[in-house]
């Protein structure tokens, strides 16, 4: 038979055993708030009108190869997208993003920036000899 300390013992024990679940559960909503709060300030980074100037700018220059590039437009646009989604991708890589939510928002962006930023950013690896540049 269970005497009153006993019974105290017990409910004691399942209150801490509850408490940690419960923090638990807290701690990861927390982490996936955080997650999603940082992924909807990159997005409104994104959807600003500097960044989309630059994006579109980028998007309609014409050029031949990296020193083509330079010399007509200098590379603010360029570095300024392609430091934006190299973040992006060290966030990913790291697991501090959830990648369902940057691919909901950001893939067609991606896709598009690098199809018309690949042939620089490869010509910068070998003229810098830095061959993580926009990686």
């Amino acid at each position: 038979m269970l005497d009153i300390p006993s019974i105290s013992a017990i409910v004691a024990a399942i209150g801490v055993l509850i408490g940690v679940a419960f923090t638990a559960l807290q701690l990861r909503d927390l982490v996936k708030t955080r997650q999603t709060d940082l992924v909807m300030r990159l997005y409104s980074t994104y959807g600003s009108k500097e960044f989309q100037d630059a994006l579109w700018k980028l998007e309609a220059r014409e050029y031949k190869d990296y020193k083509d590039y330079e010399k007509k437009y200098g590379f603010s646009e360029v570095t300024q997208i392609g430091t934006f989604f190299e973040g992006i991708g060290v966030l990913l890589k790291r697991k501090l993003i959830n990648i369902g939510l940057v691919d909901d928002l950001f893939t067609a962006p991606t896709k598009l920036s690098w199809e018309k930023t690949k042939p620089l950013a490869e010509d910068m690896r070998k003229h810098f000899n830095a061959p993580t540049v926009y990686e």
